[in-house]
């Protein structure tokens, strides 16, 4: 693939990434965009969960395999290595795209808050999510992480760099603030039907199952990250250990 080719098909799958962030903020919390999470149901409760359980199912399995070291080798075989973050990026964004499109409203309510106020701090809530999971890439490296470091490398004929160890900010409170903020935009909302339920236990069981194989491979290419494992909590902050010093130069790869 040529430089400039893999340059353009990086930044196409950035785009592409900012077209599906930016739907997924209307499409989880109902506004803004032609289809939602909870649009009016087309089919049977029945029908919709089946759909809906293989839709997740679908970016779970295409999330997870396409981020292990296994797929990594195989992939690289086919295209360059400037790429392969780009095109696990561009996948991740058509499955959640494909979600979105297909997505089958079950119906129902579990609760609903009327009072002004509390729906202001509700939505001010999931707002804070998406802030904070915006955030989290900047803290690390938003670039490297999305892919076009690797392509803008490639482009001006540099060699591909590992990000060094590191635990900006965030990280220093806990392990992975990129999903503590997906869990804010996942549960918080002014209205929770069965439908906004179903998706965020299932996102939520994603997540836990998610860091388990994440924080695998990354003890295999960090060391030191089991150090800052036993020190820094995972997702709830223990701000009573804030002051306890690391015993190595800690910091975390995104």
């Amino acid at each position: 693939m040529k430089r400039t080719m893999a340059f353009a098909y990086g930044v196409g799958s950035y785009l592409a990434f900012l077209v599906t962030f930016l739907y997924a903020v209307g499409f989880i919390g109902n506004f803004g965009v032609p289809k939602t999470m909870d649009s009016p149901a087309p089919s049977t409760w029945q029908k919709a969960l089946l759909i809906d359980l293989g839709l997740l199912s679908l970016f779970a399995v295409q999330h997870s395999a396409m981020a292990r070291r296994s797929f990594k080798s195989l992939l690289t075989r086919f295209v360059p290595v400037a790429v392969e973050r780009s095109t696990y990026v561009l996948a991740s964004s058509l499955a959640l795209l494909l979600l979105f499109w297909n997505w089958q409203p079950l119906g129902g309510s579990v609760w609903t808050v009327e009072a002004t106020v509390g729906r202001a701090i509700l939505y001010g809530g999931y707002a804070f999510g998406w802030l904070l999971v915006l955030g989290a890439t900047f803290a690390i490296n938003h670039f490297d992480l999305f892919g076009l470091r690797q392509v803008w490398l490639y482009l001006q004929g540099h060699p591909q760099t590992k990000l060094h160890f590191a635990t900006p900010f965030f990280y220093r409170i806990v392990r992975h603030p990129l999903y503590v903020g997906w869990l804010c935009v996942f549960w918080i909302t002014p209205t929770m039907t069965f439908t906004h339920l179903f998706f965020a236990t299932v996102t939520t069981a994603y997540i836990l199952a998610a860091i388990r194989f994440e924080e695998r491979d990354l003890v295999r290419e960090h060391p030191e990250y089991a150090e800052y494992r036993r020190n820094v909590p995972m997702l709830v902050p223990n701000f009573a250990r804030q002051n306890k010093p690391l015993r190595a130069p800690h910091a975390i790869q995104g």
